[in-house]
C-alpha cells in the first residue's frame, strides 16, 4: 500500500474513535427516537426521587425489577424535589457545596453515576433531569430554594454534561414540573442550562434533549419548540381521570417544524383522582392503561407508566405526598405497571417507523374518553383501541393487501383471539369479545400477505 493511502486510512480510523457515534437520535421522519439507528420504545417510569431516596441495593433492586418489567427509560432527578439540597442523600451527601450550582459535590454525583452505570447493565436508560423545577422558582409548593440563574445553570449543565457525555444511556430532561412563567427569565435560564450540557457533551455529538412542564395544551413546545437543542415534546397530563391529551398530542404531532412527542408524566397507578381519594377513589391499571394505548395511537414516541407510591419512593419514617397508600417495593408489582410490558410488545411487533395516527380509519366519531376508539395504522398493519369494547366499522383500503387478517389484543394479559379474515374492499365492522367499564381491547389488522406473527407473551 502507498504511504499516502496508509496516511489516510490511519487519519480516517483515528477520526472515527475520536467522534463517537450518538446512541440517541432522531428518526428520519422526525417522529420517534433511535438507539444506534434502531427504533426505541420509550417505556418509562418516574422515578422521581431515585438518586435522591435509595441506597444502592435498593437502587438495584428497583432497576432490577422494571428491566424485568419491560421498562426501557428510567425518569429520575439530580437536585430532587423532597427538598433535595437541604437532605442528603443515603450516604449523607448534599449535591451542591453551599447551594451554589457551580460547586457540584462529587460525592454526591458517584452515587448518582453508580445508578445510571448500574441501569446500563440492565438495559435501561436514564431520562435526566439536572434539577427539579423548584431550583428555578417554588410556585406555590416546592421547598426551593431557588438557585439558579442563566450564568450557573449554563457552568451546572457543562458540568454535567462533561461528566455523562461518556454514557450511553442518557436523554436530557430539563424542566421538573414547571412552566416559565411571563416575565421573567426563566426560559433564558433553562437554555442557558441546555447550551451549558451540549457543550459538556462536546466531541460533535447532538445531546438528546426535552423539557418536562407541568399541565397544558402545548407541552414544553410552547416556550422551545423552534429552538435547536429541544428535540422532543413533552406532555404532562396531570392526575385527573379521562383527561383528553390525545387530543393534545395529536395537535402537537401535527404541527410545523415536525419533532415527536411524548407524554412525560400521564395519570399515575394509585393516585387519589384529581388530588381528591375521598370523592374520586384513586387511579387503577385501567386508568394508565386507556392513557397508554389512546397516546400511543394518537402518535406519540412512547409513553410513560408513573405510580403515586413509586415517585417518592414512599417507605416507613419518610415523608409522603398526597396520601400514598403501599410502600414502594410492594407497589412495583400493581397490575398497571406489570400491563406496561404489553404495551411494548404490541408496538414492536409491527414496523415501528412508519406508524401514524389516522382517525379515518374508523367510521364512528369522536366518543369522548370514556368510550373513546383511537386508530393508528402502518402501511400494511392497523391497530385499533376501543376503551370500552365498543363495536365499529372499519374503512376499507387504509393498508395494502386484498384481504386482512384479524385478531384481538387483550391489554391485560397480552393473549390474543382470532378474528378472521376479510376483505379490504368494503366497510367491516367488528365487536370485541367483551364490553363495558375495564373491558379495553385492540383490534389488529394485517395485510394477509405479510404473514405477521402474533404478539409474544
Amino acid at each position: 500500500m502507498k504511504p499516502l493511502r496508509l496516511s489516510l486510512l490511519v487519519l480516517l480510523l483515528f477520526s472515527s474513535y475520536m467522534l463517537p457515534a450518538q446512541t440517541f437520535t432522531v428518526s428520519t421522519n422526525k417522529r420517534y427516537i433511535l438507539k444506534e439507528g434502531k427504533p426505541f420504545f420509550w417505556l418509562g417510569d418516574t422515578a422521581w426521587e431515585l438518586f435522591h431516596r435509595l441506597d444502592r441495593e435498593d437502587a438495584d433492586y428497583y432497576l432490577k425489577k422494571r428491566a424485568s418489567q419491560g421498562f426501557t427509560v428510567i425518569q429520575a432527578v439530580a437536585l430532587a424535589e423532597f427538598d433535595g439540597l437541604e437532605v442528603p442523600n443515603a450516604y449523607g451527601e448534599k449535591p451542591l457545596v453551599g447551594n451554589d450550582p457551580t460547586k457540584p459535590n462529587d460525592a454526591y454525583f458517584k452515587h448518582v453515576d453508580y445508578i445510571i452505570d448500574k441501569a446500563a447493565d440492565y438495559g435501561l436508560t436514564i431520562a435526566f433531569l439536572p434539577t427539579w423545577g423548584d431550583k428555578v422558582f417554588k410556585s406555590t409548593w416546592g421547598k426551593g430554594p431557588e438557585v439558579f440563574n442563566e450564568a450557573n445553570a449554563e457552568v451546572y449543565g457543562k458540568w454535567l454534561g462533561s461528566r455523562y457525555k461518556g454514557k450511553k444511556n442518557i436523554i436530557w430532561v430539563l424542566g421538573g414540573d414547571r412552566n416559565p412563567r411571563q416575565g421573567t427569565r426563566d426560559v433564558e435560564i433553562w437554555k442557558a442550562m441546555a447550551a451549558g450540557i451540549q457543550a459538556g457533551v462536546g466531541g460533535g455529538d447532538k445531546a438528546l434533549m426535552t423539557y418536562h412542564p407541568q399541565p397544558n395544551k402545548e407541552g414544553s413546545s410552547e416556550w422551545f419548540h423552534n429552538d435547536e437543542w429541544f428535540d422532543f415534546n413533552m406532555f404532562q397530563t396531570g392526575h385527573c381521570r379521562d383527561s383528553p391529551v390525545y387530543v393534545s398530542i395529536k395537535r402537537s404531532y401535527d404541527r410545523q417544524l415536525i419533532k415527536p412527542v411524548l407524554d412525560g408524566e400521564p395519570i399515575y397507578e394509585d393516585h387519589p383522582v384529581c388530588f381528591n381519594a375521598k370523592e374520586n377513589g384513586t387511579s387503577s391499571a385501567f386508568d394508565v392503561r386507556k392513557s397508554a394505548y389512546l397516546d400511543l395511537f394518537a402518535g406519540a414516541l412512547g409513553h410513560t407508566y408513573g405510580c403515586h407510591d413509586i415517585w417518592q419512593m414512599y417507605s416507613p419514617n419518610r415523608e409522603a405526598v398526597n396520601g400514598p397508600n403501599i410502600f414502594w417495593q410492594q407497589a412495583l408489582n400493581l397490575p398497571g405497571a406489570n400491563e406496561m410490558k404489553f404495551v411494548r410488545k404490541l408496538i414492536e411487533s409491527r414496523p415501528v417507523l412508519d406508524r401514524v395516527p389516522d382517525q379515518t380509519v374508523v367510521v364512528e366519531g369522536d366518543l369522548g374518553p370514556h368510550e373513546r376508539i383511537q386508530a393508528s395504522r402502518g402501511n400494511d398493519y392497523i391497530f385499533i383501541y376501543s376503551a370500552a369494547g365498543r363495536s365499529f366499522s372499519v374503512n376499507p383500503g387504509k393498508i395494502s393487501g386484498k384481504q386482512v387478517t384479524a385478531f384481538w389484543y387483550d391489554p391485560k394479559n397480552g393473549k390474543t383471539n382470532d378474528a378472521g379474515a376479510f376483505d379490504n374492499q368494503t366497510v367491516t365492522k367488528y365487536t370485541p369479545p367483551t364490553t363495558g367499564y375495564g373491558h379495553d381491547w385492540i383490534l389488529v389488522l394485517d395485510d394477509a400477505s405479510k404473514n405477521y406473527s402474533k404478539p409474544a407473551l
